[in-house]
């Protein structure tokens, strides 16, 4: 994911309620899910923000040990591992294959959990000296389709050698969500949780009347083009290719791939950002939309009530007609 940036913006004037006001904002950061994560938020007091913060990142940590691929004794690696046979899951494991299905269903097939083998073929962080050819990729794409997979109650199968599971297009956005579910449940109402800039936002900063998100420019990364308030309870994520990708005869080829053509999104399209009523919706649609290009991607979106998003292409912005009641600057 491209950096969503969490920045202070004083230019913008509310009453602040009593109550939080002088309380200060305390902050945490850790390395998890293979990236940053940070959380800011107000406690009402040392113990209850001191047992969040526990309670945070040992289900952080049981989430990524459960379901992470680069975990050999996941569940997901040991059902990649044993690709041909039937795996046993609990009903937690069948939750997230139920997850899987239905946004295999949502998206017409572009978010598929079995993508692991085109992934590998366009391996960003080990670019091949030689690109894919047809056979190749025709090759990896036999093992890649979500109904392929067997289920039955309590297990599971990849019918074909070479076919993996891969939760990465969603599970961080996942683990965003639940985290801000446990905050609440410890009495935090006031929190802006950023796992690799996959971010949730519930009430307010102790001086502002929302959290303000910095949107980074993909022409300059690592600078913001603007901001947002992230009003309570809503996600924000974003998708693009100008950070993870290689170059090939001077061509960029970015690490999100279009399961329909087994192949790197290369339509022009540099960043789409939405916000949504949660960072898992906000993940999903960012990334399906960007799959689909700015015109279908825009329409995408805008099938889904109160979720708005923001198309930043090689030559032009364009954005859903909802999205500028977020803009700040």
């Amino acid at each position: 994911m491209p950096i969503i940036m969490a920045i202070p913006n004083p230019a913008v004037p509310s009453p602040i309620p009593a109550d939080r006001a002088a309380v200060p904002l305390r902050r945490l950061a850790f390395r998890a899910l293979g990236t940053d994560c940070e959380m800011s938020f107000v406690a009402p007091g040392p113990a209850i923000a001191g047992h969040f913060e526990a309670e945070a990142r040992a289900w952080v940590e049981r989430f990524e040990a459960r379901y992470s691929r680069f975990r050999p004794t996941s569940i997901v690696s040991r059902i990649n591992q044993a690709a041909g046979s039937w795996v046993d899951i609990d009903a937690e494991a069948e939750q997230m294959l139920d997850i899987c299905q239905a946004l295999h269903a949502m998206s017409d097939g572009i978010l598929d959990a079995t993508t692991g083998p085109l992934l590998r073929l366009w391996n960003y962080r080990q670019p091949p000296s030689v690109l894919p050819d047809a056979a190749q990729i025709t090759a990896a794409r036999q093992l890649v389709g979500w109904p392929m997979v067997r289920r039955a109650p309590g297990r599971v199968m990849l019918p074909h050698t070479g076919m993996s599971l891969d939760f990465g297009g969603w599970g961080k956005e996942w683990a965003v969500d639940a985290v801000a579910e446990l905050a609440l449940q410890a009495g935090v109402k006031n929190i802006l949780i950023d796992f690799g800039h996959d971010i949730r936002g519930l009430g307010a900063p102790p001086d502002r009347p929302a959290w303000h998100v910095g949107l980074e420019d993909p022409a300059a990364p690592g600078t913001h083009s603007g901001s947002i308030a992230l009003l309570a309870g809503r996600g924000i994520a974003s998708s693009g290719d100008y950070i993870r990708n290689f170059t090939h005869a001077g061509r960029r080829y970015g690490h999100i791939i279009d399961p329909r053509t087994g192949r790197p999104v290369t339509h022009g399209c540099r960043q789409t950002t939405v916000v949504a009523d949660s960072c898992f919706k906000a993940g999903i649609l960012s990334t399906t939309a960007f799959i689909l290009g700015p015109t279908a991607g825009l329409d995408f979106i805008q099938r889904f009530p109160g979720a708005e998003g923001l198309f930043v292409t090689d030559t032009h912005r364009t954005q859903t007609r909802g999205f500028w009641n977020y803009v700040v600057t």
